[in-house]
C-alpha cells in the first residue's frame, strides 16, 4: 500500500519534470528518452526496468562489464574515494547531470506501480552480476528491489561493491515498514547532497 499510494501521488506530481525531461533527452541527443532493461528483481525473476537515458544509443556495456569484473575479483581501487567507473565516455552531457540528482530513477516509479520493484530494497542487478555475485548475492533476491535502500543512504558509490551486497542483506534481514520510512527520509538528504555520485 506504502509503494502503490507513494509512486501514484509522486507520478502525478513529478509529471510536468518528467514530461520537460523526455523532451532535453530528445532535443539533446538521438533516440528514445526511456532505457528499457532487464534486471533480476524478487525470486530471481527477470523484469524490465525503465529510467531516462543518459547513454548515447547503442552505447555497448563492454566497459561497464569489465569494471564490474574487476570490482568483483577485487581488483579494482577507488579514484578520488568513489568506487564507481569515472569519465564514461557512453554518458550525453545531460546524462551525466541526471545521474547526479538521481532524476534518471523516476521512471521506476511505475515499475513501483507494476509490482516488480519497491520504494526500498537492494538495488536491482543485471543478470550478469547476478552471476558475478551469485552466492553472497542470493539473499537479495527474496525480497523486491527498490529505487532507494541502505547502500544508497550509506554512501552509495563511496563503498566498495562486496559492501554494498553485505548492505543489501543486512536490509532483508531488517525489513519492516518502519525501517523502509527510516530509509526514505536518509535518501531525501543523500539525494539533495548528492552524496557518492
Amino acid at each position: 500500500m506504502l509503494d502503490v499510494s507513494v509512486a501514484s501521488i509522486a507520478l502525478v506530481l513529478l509529471a510536468p519534470l518528467m514530461l520537460a525531461i523526455w523532451v532535453a533527452i530528445r532535443i539533446t541527443s538521438p533516440g528514445p528518452a526511456i532505457f528499457k532493461q532487464e534486471r533480476i528483481g524478487l525470486h530471481h525473476r527477470p523484469f524490465t526496468m525503465y529510467k531516462f537515458r543518459t547513454m548515447y544509443v547503442e552505447s555497448t556495456v563492454d566497459v561497464h562489464r569489465d569494471y564490474v569484473s574487476r570490482v568483483a575479483n577485487g581488483k579494482s581501487t577507488p579514484v578520488e574515494g568513489m568506487y564507481k567507473l569515472r569519465s564514461d565516455p557512453r554518458i550525453t552531457r545531460l546524462g551525466r547531470w541526471l545521474r547526479r540528482t538521481s532524476i534518471d530513477e523516476l521512471p521506476q516509479l511505475w515499475n513501483v506501480l507494476r509490482g516488480e520493484m519497491s520504494l526500498v530494497g537492494p538495488r536491482p542487478m543485471l543478470a550478469w552480476e547476478a552471476e558475478l555475485f551469485s552466492e553472497a548475492g542470493h539473499p537479495r533476491f527474496h525480497v523486491l528491489p527498490g529505487m532507494t535502500g541502505l547502500w544508497q543512504v550509506s554512501g552509495r558509490h563511496r563503498l566498495p561493491m562486496t559492501k554494498a551486497l553485505e548492505l543489501d542483506t543486512e536490509y532483508v534481514g531488517r525489513q519492516s515498514l518502519a525501517f523502509d520510512l527510516l530509509v526514505l527520509a536518509r535518501t531525501v538528504p543523500v539525494v539533495l547532497r548528492r552524496e557518492g555520485v
